[in-house]
């Protein structure tokens, strides 16, 4: 979720307003278009290093695939007793503006260049997607929003509830923030009380029913603060990070004893020249047993990894030339699903400033409800030629025309509808994006291998809205939104649509089917009317997750099934996404199951691992 707004050059500007909303101040916060990415030398990780630097072979106790949201605590956590070696496709997010700053937020996104951080994918429905390609993962991406899971959630996935909550604040004490809220925030939480989204829980991190202001990893100069960050916490001799590096394949070992599973004992990863490095994994030593492979690479990059070593489904394995199936197992890459995501945008009759999701509406009936808001530089990514910051996921320029179904966004729909953005009035362009999100979801798809090129995406299908209970729950969210927009608290921000002010502002847009921006529904009373503009508006919120859940691919311990010396530790591992917004949790999981391992290791030999 991405805005555009209008910036000052001061590095933070805060006016408090006068009134007081309960416990809640709400600010009006700007941010500094240049510079807020200065900070990004202030940790000189001496242990990164580029693959091509790497030796043809090397040996560590624990080899973890995939530098992102799980992978950066992990590697730190184990590094606390163990040589760790932690491999990154990507590159460093510090020194990238797109990435530090929460002004350029939506370029990222927008970014299609080889070095992006950001890779774009297109789902088999035809939604457009990215997934993480930088150290930090998909922290590095987001809209910043930090909140927990539930304690339901917690219970459900059987983890020990005190280890979560000392994991969790291990996170916090690093790159969560208390947000100052301007006042589109402010009346988005209002408008959301009066719409009946109660109670007000305030500020917390907690997820709780009702409406809340959250955490932020985006600090008050508009720094964003990433999962990369948690390596300050490694013991620098011994971790190592090799970035740019593309794993192909887990390798396994085979026991001649009959019966006897096959072990996991190395990788092998390629650097940008082509050249290929092999890892092993080292025994350690002093009797603390032997060490392991983990995939952290998250939901696309996991469940392929694995299906390119020869565990997955046999016939598709085969189809695609791997013909040596270590372990014929039908359930990896199935689960997949995507929370999608619908979108009312505002019109604004006075500017809007900057700001990203801060505040949530935790409704009863499975919809959470959020907003981003940003002023005249909008939503269109192009006027006269010169490039505008952007709301990017919801412009042509990444493919989210929320007048067409996703099947119909082509590039040349795209086209045609950044030249209608082009014609309209420039204060249409001011005002902000309410967000509905369908807990769940209860639809699910599935990954398989596309080819055997390991940088390349595999196939992704996620079957949004196929259980009518998420379509269901969409057409709810948008009449909360609805209410939300019609509420006293939101007036300052919304147009009478009767006044010839907004009819000359959008009369060119009006009756065109490539507007790309979506405005309210026609007939917001008919549920049938909601439920077809779910299916045709639906984008991604990038909370996709599945494929290697547990009890189907992994157990309890996130160990692979039918083999040893592997294990799972991400998303993919998820049967829902966490919270409202799940990078809380992943973060968490990383520590968390470091620290498992951790004791698992040296509870016999009599040593303590302090939390």
């Amino acid at each position: 979720m991405s805005s555009g707004g209008q910036m000052g050059r001061s590095s933070v500007a805060a006016l408090v307003v006068a009134s007081v909303l309960g416990s809640v101040i709400c600010f009006h916060v700007t941010a500094s278009p240049e510079g807020v990415g200065e900070h990004h030398d202030r940790y000189n990780f001496r242990f990164v290093r580029h693959a091509r630097d790497a030796p043809p072979v090397s040996y560590y106790n624990y080899i973890i695939v995939g530098g992102g949201t799980a992978g950066c605590p992990l590697a730190a956590t184990l590094s606390e007793h163990s040589r760790v070696l932690l491999l990154e496709r990507g590159g460093l997010p510090y020194g990238n503006r797109n990435v530090s700053s929460s002004y350029h937020f939506a370029d990222a996104l927008a970014d299609t260049s080889p070095s992006s951080p950001a890779q774009r994918f297109v789902s088999e429905d035809g939604v457009v997607n990215a997934r993480a390609r930088v150290l930090g993962g998909g922290s590095c991406l987001n809209a910043g929003f930090y909140t927990r899971a539930s304690t339901g959630y917690v219970r459900a996935a059987g983890w020990d509830a005190r280890l979560v909550n000392a994991s969790y604040r291990w996170v916090e004490r690093e790159v969560v923030f208390r947000p100052g809220v301007p006042r589109w925030q402010c009346a988005l939480r209002e408008g959301l009380l009066e719409a009946g989204v109660t109670p007000d829980n305030g500020f917390t991190l907690d997820h709780l029913p009702g409406t809340k202001i959250g955490g932020t990893i985006f600090d008050r100069r508009g720094s964003r603060h990433t999962a990369a960050d948690l390596l300050r916490k490694a013991h620098p001799r011994r971790l190592t990070v090799f970035l740019h590096a593309t794993v192909s394949r887990v390798l396994f070992r085979r026991s001649r004893t009959s019966g006897a599973p096959v072990v996991a004992y190395g990788v092998v990863f390629t650097d940008p020249l082509g050249a290929q490095h092999r890892v092993y994994v080292r025994r350690n030593r002093g009797g603390g047993g032997g060490g392991e492979v983990i995939l952290a690479a998250g939901t696309l990059g996991s469940p392929q990894l694995l299906m390119l070593s020869g565990v997955g489904p046999r016939a598709h394995l085969e189809r695609h030339g791997i013909r040596d199936v270590v372990h014929d197992n039908p359930l990896v890459g199935q689960g997949v699903a995507d929370n999608p995501m619908n979108s009312v945008f505002v019109p604004s009759p006075v500017p809007v400033s900057l700001s990203l999701v801060q505040v949530v509406g935790v409704t009863r009936f499975g919809s959470f409800i959020e907003g981003v808001s940003g002023s005249q530089f909008g939503i269109i990514p192009m006027i006269h030629g010169h490039r505008r910051h952007s709301f990017g996921m919801f412009s042509p320029m990444t493919g989210q025309l929320g007048t067409l179904p996703p099947k119909q966004r082509t590039p040349e729909a795209m086209r045609r509808a950044a030249e209608v953005m082009r014609r309209l009035d420039r204060r249409a362009f001011r005002g902000g994006f309410i967000l509905e999100k369908t807990l769940g979801p209860m639809s699910t798809g599935h990954v398989e291998l596309r080819s055997t090129d390991p940088a390349a995406n595999p196939a992704v299908t996620f079957n949004y809205f196929r259980d009518p209970r998420d379509v269901e729950r969409c057409a709810r969210g948008i009449q909360a939104i609805e209410r939300v927009v019609a509420s006293r608290a939101f007036a300052r921000f919304t147009y009478n649509n009767r006044t010839t002010t907004a009819a000359t502002i959008f009369r060119r847009a009006a009756g065109t089917p490539f507007f790309p921006v979506n405005l309210m529904p026609r007939h917001p009373g008919d549920t049938r009317t909601l439920q077809q503009y779910c299916r045709e508006t639906v984008m991604t919120i990038w909370h996709y997750h599945g494929g290697c859940h547990v009890g189907g691919v992994v157990d309890k311990d996130y160990r692979v099934m039918g083999v040893r010396g592997l294990r799972v530790i991400d998303s993919s591992t998820f049967k829902y996404s966490p919270g409202t917004n799940p990078q809380a949790t992943v973060m968490m999981l990383g520590r968390y199951m470091g620290l498992r391992i951790l004791k698992e290791r040296w509870v016999s030999k009599g040593k303590d691992v302090k939390h």
